[in-house]
């Protein structure tokens, strides 16, 4: 199949070489075009614009930050809009508005005949790089089946969860899930360390129980070794939380832990942490658990 891929992130970059090697035809554009670059040497052909990646692809998947850079991406000047022809399938990987990602919708069927699913996904990049990541789709049921195959390149659970929108509200529960369970995980290491225990034996034994946690599992040991590179940025994760919390006021919906760990984020961020990885969180949780002038000009060994 002829594929187009916009956005070569920390995500976008190996989902499109899976789809390369599963054999497709790969089109890919980024607006700094040197990450383009593993991808032509594996043999992907790169595009100048958007409008002749969709030009030239039956399916365009994008991977974008925010809302605003999807709808440039598909509406701005030579977007794939502007490329597109009936029949078109555009895929967003990217988490986004719910409200704004129906609109899309709306807009490229009525004004170009183009199909759209939203199609978050989770996983992190190792989940990109392994192609074993976790798509939760939103659009028509024969859509998402013309798809398949190429979620088949990305994903090992795939699942059409409802119409378009969908995905982006089941992209926005998960999110959920990862905030609170990255509190969860920091808490519970800067108790151990405050009682003495040793934090990476808890670490182990929890994580095989009832109260373990992929990001107990994963990042916790990070934690513990001062690994704070990102997987996955607080900046992004803090946008999450932002449509979040959005979402749950629309539906009259009321989160208290969620908007707890929206403002330890947004905490983390004015520390000058949202280009760490989520496991950052446990710097400003060990503050809180270390207050006071006693720990002025001091630091843990693990970078905390």
């Amino acid at each position: 199949m002829k594929v187009g891929y916009i956005g070569m992130g920390i995500m976008g970059r190996p989902m499109a070489h899976n789809l390369l090697k599963a054999g497709h035809e790969l089109f890919v554009y980024n607006r700094t075009a040197g990450k383009c670059g593993p991808l032509a040497e594996a043999g992907a052909t790169v595009c100048g614009d958007g409008a002749e990646a969709a030009g030239r692809a039956e399916v365009v998947f994008i991977n974008v930050t925010d809302t605003p850079d999807v709808e440039a991406v598909i509406f701005g000047e030579r977007g794939i809009a502007e490329g597109s022809r009936p029949g078109l399938i555009v895929v967003d990987n990217s988490t986004i508005s719910p409200a704004a990602t129906r609109e899309f919708a709306r807009r490229l069927k009525e004004e170009k005949e183009v199909d759209y699913l939203d199609a978050p996904v989770s996983g992190g990049d190792i989940g990109a790089q392994e192609g074993t990541l976790a798509i939760m789709a939103g659009g028509e049921d024969k859509v998402f089946k013309k798809c398949l195959p190429l979620f088949e390149a990305l994903g090992s659970k795939i699942v059409n969860v409802g119409p378009v929108g969908s995905g982006q509200i089941c992209k926005a529960i998960n999110q959920l899930f990862c905030a609170l369970h990255m509190l969860a995980c920091s808490e519970g290491i800067a108790l151990a360390r405050k009682t003495g225990l040793d934090a990476a034996i808890m670490v182990d034994v929890v994580s095989s129980g009832a109260g373990g946690s992929w990001a107990l599992a994963h990042l916790g040991p990070k934690i513990l070794q001062g690994e704070f590179e990102p997987a996955f940025m607080i900046d992004l994760l803090a946008k999450d939380l932002r449509i979040l919390m959005e979402l749950a006021q629309q539906s009259e919906t009321a989160l208290p832990g969620t908007a707890l760990a929206q403002q330890l984020f947004t905490a983390a961020q004015a520390a000058g942490l949202g280009r760490c990885g989520t496991q950052a969180l446990a710097k400003i949780i060990q503050n809180l658990a270390e207050p006071g002038p006693k720990t002025q000009g001091k630091k843990r060994p693990d970078g905390i």
